[in-house]
Parts: C-alpha cells; sequence; structure tokens
C-alpha cells in the first residue's frame, strides 16, 4: 500500500545515536577487526558503494546508519539522495558513499541492519496512519521497544507519520492493571499518583470495561486506555469519555482493524508492534 505525503521529522542530534553505532560496530569488529576485508583488499584501495532501497517505502534513519562510515574513518565522503520522512520507490540509490574500501565493507552491515529495520517501522507506520487518517485518529507507538534502539525506533514512528507515546517511565504516569491490584483499587492508586507527581505530569488509567471507565473519569483521569474492548464498547466508551479525557484503544490493533478502530472516534490507536514486529525493509549496499 502506498502511503500518504511525506514528512519531515525534526533531526535527531548525533550524540542521541552515535554511541548506539559504536556499539554495534565494537560488536561486529570484534577483537581482531575485519579479518577478511583487511586481508584481502590492499589498505589504499579506494572504493564507491551507493546505499540502495530494494523495496518500495518509508525512509527512516539514514544519518544515523550513514553515521557507521564516519565513525570507522572521519574522512569518507557522503553523497545523500533522500531524506528522512520521504518514500522512496525500489531501486532508489538513496546515498553514495566514497572513500578507503576496507571502511566500505567493514561498516556495511553495521548500516544496513539500521536502515532496514528503521525503514520497516517507518513503512509499516505509514500504511496504518493511512488507514485511520480519514477519522482523525492518530497511530502511536509504545515502550515495546529493542533494547538500547528506543530514540531511534520511536524516530521511525516519526518518519512514518506516526506519534510518540512515552520514551520511558518517568514521562507520565500509567495505570495498568497490576498497580490497581497491588495498589488495592483505583481511588487508592489515582489519588496516591496525584499527590506524588507534578503538575504538569498526565496520569492515563487502563481500564476494561465502562465500569471501570466512568470511575477512572471521575477521578479525573487526564487519558484514559481502552483496553481490548470491542468496537461497540470503544464507540460507548468515546462517548463517555468525550470532553473529559483523552481516549486511546489498545490490544490486539491489527492494519486489517484500524479503520473500524478509529471511525469509533478514539484520539489515539497505540500498536506495540510497530516496533518489536514490524519487518525490516529490504536495502543494500552496491559496488561497482
Amino acid at each position: 500500500m502506498s502511503g500518504g505525503p511525506s514528512v519531515r521529522p525534526v533531526p535527531l542530534y548525533p550524540i542521541l545515536y552515535e554511541p548506539l553505532i559504536r556499539r554495534a560496530l565494537e560488536e561486529d569488529l570484534g577483537r581482531a577487526g575485519d579479518l577478511t576485508s583487511d586481508a584481502v583488499l590492499p589498505p589504499d584501495l579506494k572504493g564507491e558503494a551507493r546505499i540502495v532501497a530494494r523495496a518500495a517505502g518509508r525512509l527512516a534513519g539514514l544519518p544515523a546508519s550513514l553515521s557507521a562510515f564516519r565513525l570507522l574513518d572521519p574522512e569518507i565522503e557522503i553523497e545523500t539522495h533522500a531524506a528522512d520522512g520521504e518514500d522512496m520507490a525500489a531501486g532508489a540509490v538513496l546515498a553514495i558513499v566514497r572513500g578507503p574500501a576496507r571502511t566500505l565493507l567493514s561498516a556495511e552491515r553495521t548500516s544496513l541492519n539500521l536502515l532496514g529495520r528503521l525503514c520497516g517501522i517507518a513503512t509499516a507506520t505509514r500504511d496504518l496512519v493511512r488507514r485511520v487518517e480519514p477519522h482523525g485518529a492518530r497511530i502511536v507507538c509504545t515502550r515495546k521497544t529493542t533494547p538500547g534502539l528506543r530514540a531511534l525506533e520511536k524516530y521511525a514512528v516519526r518518519c512514518g507519520g506516526g506519534h510518540n507515546h512515552r520514551f520511558g517511565l518517568d514521562d507520565a504516569v500509567l495505570i495498568k492493571d497490576n498497580h490497581i491490584a497491588l495498589a488495592g483499587g483505583l481511588r487508592t492508586a489515582v489519588e496516591r499518583a496525584r499527590r506524588a507527581v507534578g503538575h504538569l505530569v498526565k496520569i492515563e488509567v487502563e481500564v476494561d470495561s465502562l465500569e471501570m471507565l466512568r470511575e477512572a473519569l471521575d477521578l479525573g483521569a487526564d487519558v484514559v486506555l481502552l483496553d481490548n474492548m470491542s468496537v461497540e464498547t470503544l464507540r460507548e466508551a468515546v462517548a463517555l469519555a468525550r470532553g473529559r479525557a483523552i481516549t486511546e484503544a489498545s490490544g490486539g490493533i491489527t492494519p486489517e482493524t484500524a479503520a473500524a478502530i478509529a471511525a469509533t472516534g478514539v484520539d489515539l490507536l497505540s500498536l506495540g508492534w510497530l516496533t518489536h514486529s514490524a519487518p525490516a525493509l529490504d536495502v543494500a549496499m552496491d559496488i561497482g
């Protein structure tokens, strides 16, 4: 499915991703470096490589992925032909990298692993955004991210036209079923949270029934997470919460069900699989 218009996400500061890329390079190079390239290629051999999209999709993470080459050789030349947030056709040349042949091959897999992962997330997000757009709902991600890659994966969601839920546990209060069970009830949990957090911190409550929703609304929840509700129940829940709290549908949402869920009038659809299960997009590096 082709997506909607391109987006222009605010670029990430290199300080946010370079440590991640450095660790990935260290993982790949190990203790002795690239044995194959160092043995086969003369140190003064130069090369030119094209970073290519093998499949159509939405671009995300190009600057971060290309930094793998610069971290190995600051003198490498990089010529970009596309920008994050743009749609790309199969066969499109995204960038050209020129420099020592050893550097090109040693950084290749780290660069492509990251680029394919982030483009896959952005493409899946873009396609979902397109499905719910007529209903005015937003697609948001969750904290179900790859350990260490959260900032980049959430950035990829933004490249796809989606929005971000919490980045971490310190962003906002989200009272879920286990919190309620251990606190001894919803009222106790909400009242304790309101006493403990600052005035700028939002309080969201997960509810799985209309009765529980009414209680959360009466307690002044800012956001209600409508968990695994049927379309019919979601429609009732949205009517109850209108003007009182932001509504978020969550649980088991798929591309096939997203439009019907958005049509209930919910403000947000949150999907963990965007960042934990979206298939990587096929990208490659061609030389010669």
